[in-house]
């Protein structure tokens, strides 16, 4: 008896995925951890863009099934943990002179949990963040130029941007350059 083709290939594409996607998925984790730190969420997510893209008709049950995998993968080979994640790009952030309400907005968009988010930031540090961005900047203590009216109002909406208060934009505007140098040589992160 013969058999058709069309009876080997169903119209429905299955919600189990093929053993072709499990390893790309496998080797794509592998590739993706490789170049960077990620989270669950930027993992999962990546995964399921890329498989949409790769696996011509992969239904969305693949395509989920394939993200689960990936995440379980990654998290046995010890290349997932949202928990690192979050206290590097903490420290990473409060170097670059992020406030702990930026920080935490940045994490809570790429999918760490609330306490997690918590946790990394309690060691954080809102005043060396804000004399980063003031040296950065140019502003406070570090400014070059003459200090006018329109500067400040410049300078104090860039703070309030940057998520910091009004009273911390305040003590570093009343900072001396020594005090300000001695708190980035004092708390550095």
């Amino acid at each position: 008896m013969a058999v058709s083709v069309a009876a080997l290939m169903p119209d429905e594409p299955s919600d189990i995925p093929t053993p072709r996607m499990l390893a790309w998925a496998k080797n794509s984790t592998l590739y993706r951890l490789g170049r960077q730190m990620l989270t669950e969420k930027q993992l999962s997510d990546a995964i399921r863009r890329k498989a949409r893209q790769k696996f011509e008709g992969i239904s969305e049950a693949q395509v989920r099934a394939c993200a689960e995998f990936a995440v379980k993968f990654a998290y046995d080979v010890g290349g997932l943990d949202d928990t690192s994640y979050a206290e590097v790009a903490t420290r990473s952030s409060m170097r670059s002179g992020r406030s702990k309400r930026a920080i935490a907005q940045r994490l809570s968009v790429k999918g760490i949990a609330r306490e997690t988010v918590a946790s990394a930031l309690e060691d954080a540090d809102d005043l060396y963040a804000a004399v980063v961005m003031a040296r950065k900047r140019g502003f406070g203590p570090f400014r070059k130029v003459d200090l006018d009216e329109k500067r400040m109002a410049r300078e104090f909406s860039a703070f309030a941007r940057g998520g910091f208060g009004y009273d911390l934009a305040r003590k570093i505007f009343d900072m001396t350059r020594d005090d300000a140098e001695e708190i980035l040589f004092t708390r550095r992160v």
